[in-house]
């Protein structure tokens, strides 16, 4: 059992930037994928950003692709988004989850997830 716990969100300018974080206690977590997923009200979850269990294979949605950076410290066991030039539309609840089969962007084959944190870009 991997447990997943977000922070790092708030409201931030258009244009501005933030990094979030996602710290996994329990189970192993270097051997899990790790993902960013999004929702915003009245949408579905969507895909962000992947990252193997090394570090060195990532994937990202083309909505963020030049603007995001997702990384891994297996020492720490967290995972981090880094997200720049912030548009009002990046507006979310952004999801930190843990795949035990390899790099995925679909949500279902994710096992563990986090409670999420808020972001808010004002324009």
């Amino acid at each position: 059992q991997v447990q997943l716990v977000e922070s790092g969100g708030g409201l931030v300018q258009a244009g501005g930037s933030l990094r979030l974080s996602c710290a996994a206690s329990g189970g192993t977590f270097s051997t899990y994928a790790m993902g960013w997923f999004r929702q915003a009200p009245g949408r579905e979850r969507e895909f962000v950003a992947a990252i193997t269990w090394s570090g060195g294979h990532t994937v990202y949605a083309d909505s963020l692709k030049g603007r995001s950076s997702i990384s891994r410290d297996n020492a720490k066991k967290t995972v981090y988004l880094q997200m720049s030039s912030l548009k009002p539309e990046d507006t979310a609840v952004y999801y930190c989850a843990a795949a035990k089969y390899g790099l995925a962007t679909d949500l279902r084959q994710y096992e563990y997830w986090g409670q999420g944190t808020q972001v808010t870009v004002s324009s």
